[in-house]
This record gives C-alpha cells, sequence and structure tokens, in this order.
C-alpha cells in the first residue's frame, strides 16, 4: 500500500460487502450482521459518507459489479465466500479451545468487534498499518469498544510482527490461536511473506492454525488472475497496492512446513478456487 495512506483496498472490500448484502442470496452465505456492521464502521470512521454507503447497497450497484465480473470472474461473490471462511476458522478454532484471535492486515473488517461480546473470554486481536487503523479505531470507538478487542497500529515493513506482539501485556505466546490473513499476502514480497508465517508461529502456542487467502501462480511466475492477468496487474500497480506474491498450490504445503506449519487442507474447502483465489489452513 501507498505509505501514510489509507489502505484502498480494505476500502474497496468493504464495500464489497455492503453490495453484496443487496445481492439476492447473499444472506444465505454472508456471516450475520456483517453487512450492517461494515455499514456503521465506514461512516463513523469517516471512510465514506452515509450517501456513498446508500449508493453502494443499491441493486444498481450490484449490476455495476457484475459487469466488471469479466475481469475477475467470481471475485465478486468470492468475497462473501471469504468472509464465511474466515469466521467458520474462529468458530472453530474457538470450540477446539483457542484463547485468542489474530487478524492481521485486518483492514475494516468487523469480525473482532461482532464477535468478542459473544466470547467475552477469547481476546480479539488486530493489527494493521497506522494510517488504515487510525480511521478504524475512530469507527470502533463511536460503534462502541469492546473490552476484548485490541486494534494495534503498526507498520509490519518497519517493525517485526514478533516484536509487535510480545511487547503487548495481553498476548500469551504459549496460547492456542487463530489467526487471519485474508487478502494479505499477494502484497507482499517472498521474504515478508516467509517471514511472516515464521514469526506467527513463534508467539503462538500448539494447535494454533493460520487461515488465509493466496493467488496461484502462472506459468511465468507472476500471479495468475486468469484471462486478464496483464490488465489487472497493472492496474493493481496503478492504484498503488500490487501484487506480487503467490504461488502453485502444489507448492503450499511445503512452503507451509518450512516455515513451521502443517498444511491442513481438511478443515476447510481448500480443494477449489474462489474467483482468483485459494483459502489455505495449516496448523502448529
Amino acid at each position: 500500500m501507498q505509505k501514510n495512506k489509507p489502505s484502498r483496498t480494505a476500502y474497496k472490500v468493504a464495500l464489497g460487502i455492503v453490495t453484496l448484502g443487496s445481492k439476492p442470496g447473499m444472506d444465505r452465505l454472508l456471516p450475520p450482521g456483517i453487512v450492517e456492521a461494515t455499514e456503521k464502521l465506514l461512516v463513523a470512521s469517516g471512510v465514506v459518507g452515509s450517501r456513498a454507503v446508500q449508493w453502494s447497497r443499491s441493486k444498481r450497484m450490484v449490476s455495476v459489479y457484475e459487469a466488471f465480473d469479466w475481469i475477475l470472474p467470481g471475485q465478486f461473490e468470492a468475497l462473501a465466500e471469504r468472509k464465511a471462511f474466515c469466521e467458520h476458522q474462529v468458530r472453530e478454532g474457538i470450540d477446539q479451545g483457542a484463547s485468542q484471535i489474530l487478524v492481521i492486515g485486518a483492514g475494516y473488517d468487523t469480525i473482532g468487534w461482532r464477535l468478542a461480546p459473544e466470547f467475552p473470554g477469547v481476546n480479539f486481536f488486530e493489527v494493521d498499518h497506522p494510517a488504515t487503523a487510525r480511521l478504524k479505531v475512530r469507527g470502533i470507538e463511536a460503534m462502541g469498544q469492546r473490552d476484548n478487542l485490541l486494534l494495534i497500529a503498526e507498520d509490519l515493513g518497519e517493525r517485526k510482527l514478533e516484536d509487535v506482539l510480545k511487547s503487548n501485556e495481553l498476548w500469551d505466546s504459549k496460547a492456542r490461536t487463530v489467526i487471519i490473513a485474508e487478502g494479505l499476502v499477494m502484497y507482499l514480497h517472498s521474504d515478508a511473506v516467509r517471514s511472516l508465517f515464521y514469526q506467527c508461529a513463534l508467539v503462538t502456542g500448539v494447535g494454533t492454525r493460520i487461515a488465509f487467502s493466496y493467488i496461484p501462480s502462472g506459468a511465468d511466475g507472476r500471479p495468475d488472475a486468469g484471462r486478464w492477468t496483464g490488465l489487472m496487474l497493472w492496474l493493481q500497480k496503478v492504484a498503488g497496492e500490487p501484487w506480487i506474491w503467490s504461488i502453485a498450490p502444489e507448492e503450499i504445503g511445503e512452503f507451509l512446513e518450512n516455515t513451521g506449519w502443517k498444511f491442513a487442507p481438511g478443515l476447510a474447502g481448500t480443494s477449489r478456487k474462489y474467483g482468483v483465489e485459494f483459502y489455505a489452513v495449516a496448523t502448529r
């Protein structure tokens, strides 16, 4: 992302969730309350005004998204799939004893704010770049802070996640944890991705799981977004948030093992592509 500027991708994803709330049938897939919470957060944080939210949830905007679906076929509805996937991992992890949740690059996601009251014995942590986190903090304060939700504003390009978490007195490096990194790793360089997974393994306990999404590599080694890959990569670069990292699905297991994790394809639907992404889960 552009330094000192809020993430444009986080903004677009949040508005996409609002629009998906108006698409017939998406209510069966989107996590309960996510659309309403996202609308409130966007307005309360000052990211957009109420009129922009109203426009985003209109039937006309659904048509606009669908009209541009030819660039990234299926990616619009895949936003709902991704949110459902992440929430399933969090809930299942808590059922199996996880006592803390970490969302890396949270953007304007509302999973922590929505689930914290339901699970008062679980601590929810979010880490994001200060430019985006500052806006979100303002929105969460206006909506109502949760006692067990902590928003951490840090640039992980300048400070290691390991150091950020270990310096927080509430973080338990031996606790079973669920880590969410959705729509994140494609924006990082290879060394940064490897370091991120390695650090996550260092600061969590046995039984921890990490759930993430990734873009597969094409024959040329670049992120493969389908027929219009070249156009999409150019658009992302122009927007200041280029796609950088990708990996072939058959290589994800070895990558995870080399960073301290065990690939766990049986925990979630990781056998097919959702839009342009695959989902993966790894455990410790």
